[in-house]
């Protein structure tokens, strides 16, 4: 078994990358939609990556007002922000940095350049959609570097579950946090094209939805898609089968426990229906899941990551 401050460090390289990229679809859709002409919401979704990220506070103390530029430059560009998309490669690499003898060479030099080009790019101006596309690039080549050039060892794993336990997260909040924006419930089924639609552009889904359904936008499909759906990548129940795999090839006898909640969150969203989940309330259920999340979190925290 690695030392805990390794797996620590591999965990988080893989978290920052992940939230990188998360943070990057956010941004680049919630300021699409703010500037619709039929957006009933525009400043609701402009102030969603703050809300998300608990960062509004913190921008209301250097900015009057929610300006949708102001935004997008404090949480794509600012490294004051410990929450903005160039704080999270800064951090990537400072993890990459620190374990260096146990990633390959490929992806040190993708999370090295990564770190260097997006200085560059905040530094030379206000091409928000360039950036975003960057970021998006940036963490698939970093992950194709991972999963192609990186031994199945403990190292490999503890990266996947720093990406699936983010990206986790960061579903259920996305979801949680869009679908109380839309103009319709999602127990109405609206076809409302431009809502739905861009919950699932910003989930990387839009493909994928007319693909599975072929049929006009649901807000019930849509839900079913990002929450239960074995087959979506970034779909809750995706995500927790990833964690589950990864937390079995991890060689020790201290994450049991983690194993167990890992295997029992797989199996509730396996069986858990999309009645059940409206009977429930989206936004119970939802706050239910991130409770759930951050406690697998803290268990793998104690088991792996914690300074004995």
């Amino acid at each position: 078994m690695m030392l805990s401050r390794t797996a620590d460090h591999l965990f988080w390289m893989g978290r920052y990358m992940e939230r990188a990229e998360n943070l990057a679809r956010l941004l680049e859709v919630s300021h699409a939609i703010s500037l619709m002409p039929q957006s009933r919401n525009g400043r609701a979704e402009i102030s969603a990556p703050l809300v998300l990220t608990g960062r509004v506070d913190d921008f209301l103390c250097h900015h009057p007002n929610i300006d949708p530029a102001k935004v997008l430059h404090y949480m794509a560009y600012d490294l004051a922000n410990p929450a903005s998309i160039l704080s999270a490669l800064r951090s990537a690499r400072e993890n990459a940095h620190a374990v260096r003898g146990k990633i390959s060479s490929d992806m040190w030099m993708s999370l090295n350049a990564s770190w260097l080009e997006g200085r560059k790019l905040a530094e030379q101006g206000e091409d928000f959609q360039l950036f975003f596309d960057w970021v998006k690039e940036r963490a698939h080549l970093f992950r194709g570097a991972t999963y192609s050039t990186m031994r199945r060892s403990d190292a490999f794993y503890f990266i996947r579950l720093g990406t699936f336990l983010e990206r986790a997260d960061n579903t259920a909040r996305l979801v949680d946090v869009k679908s109380q924006l839309l103009p319709d419930s999602p127990l109405a089924g609206t076809n409302d094209y431009y809502a739905w639609s861009t919950l699932l552009r910003t989930l990387g889904a839009f493909e994928a939805y007319h693909e599975t359904y072929r049929d006009t936008l649901s807000g019930k499909r849509v839900i079913d898609l990002l929450l239960l759906r074995e087959d979506m990548p970034r779909s809750l129940r995706a995500c927790f089968d990833e964690i589950r795999l990864a937390l079995a090839q991890i060689q020790s006898d201290n994450g049991r426990a983690a194993q167990r909640l890992a295997t029992e969150l797989k199996a509730k969203l396996e069986f858990t229906t999309l009645d059940e989940v409206f009977s429930e309330g989206l936004h119970p259920f939802l706050n239910r899941m991130l409770g759930e999340i951050n406690r697998l979190g803290e268990s793998i925290h104690r088991a792996y990551l914690e300074a004995a």
